[in-house]
């Protein structure tokens, strides 16, 4: 690895040990075993630094949940079963990735003090949408990239919910099988 990799995992392994206010440019520097001058030569500042390592770790999340959706998914799943095994995965994630959830956050809670988070985030945060439609199967090449976007940030508000409770509650998560209950629901009172 060069020291760019480098860095990007020292600060992930900081964030995930200190969280996002307590970890400072020292920290990923030693962490990581690169000179503290090559944090600005690579990112410009800790704070790029620290959100590039948190946007790489969300990503990878996603990754690693589509990638076991997609070896299991040996037969075509209904809407309904896409759902439900979606989300199995996404609750069984929640216990092994905790420390990222918690950094979530944590940065959510500094939006409103950062300019620089605040500035950081909208188009993280719509490429976050769609990438929660795709996973769910309900991406722009199936319903457009507006629509696409709208039904992922019900899923992002759903998970982030669904996150908040694992973190507060963990043993009172809703399972699968009654998310998807709770969304018949929800839409046999809409219609």
């Amino acid at each position: 690895m060069g020291n760019r990799e480098d860095l990007l995992a020292g600060a992930r392994r900081c964030l995930l040990s200190k969280g996002y206010a307590r970890t400072t440019a020292r920290d990923v520097a030693t962490e990581s075993g690169v000179s503290l001058a090559a944090i600005g030569y690579h990112f410009g500042s800790k704070d790029e630094l620290l959100r590039a390592a948190l946007r790489q770790a969300i990503e990878e999340w996603g990754g690693e949940i589509a990638a076991i959706l997609a070896a299991e998914t040996g037969r075509a799943l209904s809407g309904a079963e896409r759902f439900e095994a979606t989300w199995a995965r996404v609750l069984e994630s929640f216990a092994r990735t905790r420390p990222l959830w918690a950094i979530q956050f944590e940065v959510i809670a500094q939006i409103e003090r950062t300019p620089e988070l605040r500035d950081a985030f909208p188009e993280a945060n719509r490429e976050a949408r769609l990438g929660l439609a795709e996973l769910f199967g309900a991406g722009a090449a199936e319903l457009g990239e507006r629509r696409a976007e709208l039904v992922g940030a019900c899923y992002q508000a759903l998970l982030a919910g669904l996150a908040a409770q694992a973190l507060v509650d963990p043993d009172g998560v809703p399972a699968a099988s009654d998310l998807l209950e709770a969304v018949r629901a929800i839409g046999a009172g809409i219609m």
